[in-house]
């Protein structure tokens, strides 16, 4: 590799000891890979330059902001789109019954174009992958990879979307939210409770979201964010005061506080020690 490029590999887990899933972040200015395939579905997005992939007997050109997508066993090589120019990705790499919630029969979903034109999911997907790959949290890895995972195949695949309809969502939702809340520092994975309710993951995030209006991850965060300014407000320091609501570190708790108040927790406890 020249000084420029990278491959960083990160691996997200779905859930307090569920499956893994791992995400690259990766630039190359000459670099080739040599004819290969993946036991998972290859989903990535092309962030900068041009990469030319040959998969399925043809070539496929990405730029930036398109999606590939790549079913498992399928070979297939990746390159610079021009001897001059690198180009820049992030992939994930997802277990096919990953995409396979959220429609009818559960096989494994099929994609006509591996090339997908799609700026609000690429986007979308970009985000979280960023995100994730600087602080893969469990509850936000599991509420936010599969579900637009199953957006990508519910938009784009030949699979027939399950009913959006969920019975008892509401009570489902408040249900969930009260685990949530009691279990803050160890929450419960999202599969185990789809499980207790005999959902799928998607349903259960489905009814989740369209009740509370974000998703699980978010919730508790912010329900973590009211817990520290509590402690905060007593003297707390914001190092303890992260491990006490259950957020990984000092610098998770300073992400969701900026977020939620605009401020980070330390410039929140001085300003309330300033007015007492």
């Amino acid at each position: 590799m020249t000084a420029r490029e990278q491959a960083l590999w990160t691996r997200a887990r779905l859930g307090h000891r569920g499956p893994p899933l791992d995400l690259l972040t990766a630039r190359f200015d000459r670099h080739v890979y040599a004819p290969h395939a993946h036991a998972e579905f290859t989903i990535g997005v092309c962030v900068d330059g041009y990469e030319v992939i040959d998969y399925r007997g043809d070539r496929i050109r990405t730029g930036p902001g398109s999606i590939v997508v790549l079913a498992p066993g399928e070979m297939h090589t990746g390159g610079p789109g021009s001897p001059t120019d690198g180009y820049a990705y992030r992939a994930l790499y997802a277990d096919p019954a990953l995409l396979a919630d959220g429609t009818l029969g559960g096989g494994l979903p099929h994609f006509r174009e591996p090339l997908l034109d799609d700026a609000e999911l690429a986007l979308a997907l970009r985000r979280a992958h960023t995100e994730l790959s600087a602080c893969p949290d469990p509850l936000e890895a599991e509420s936010r990879l599969p579900w637009l995972l199953t957006a990508l195949t519910r938009r784009h695949s030949t699979a027939r979307p399950a009913p959006d309809l969920i019975p008892g969502a509401t009570q489902v939702a408040h249900a969930i939210r009260d685990r949530l809340a009691d279990e803050l520092l160890t929450p419960p994975s999202l599969s185990s409770l789809a499980a207790d309710f005999d959902l799928s993951r998607y349903q259960l995030l489905r009814a989740f979201r369209t009740t509370m209006g974000i998703p699980p991850y978010a919730w508790l965060a912010q329900y973590r964010v009211t817990l520290a300014r509590g402690l905060l407000e007593a003297g707390g320091r914001p190092a303890e005061v992260a491990a006490q609501v259950g957020f990984a570190d000092q610098a998770h708790l300073t992400r969701w506080f900026r977020r939620v108040l605009g401020v980070t927790p330390a410039a929140y406890r001085n300003s309330v020690q300033d007015s007492r």
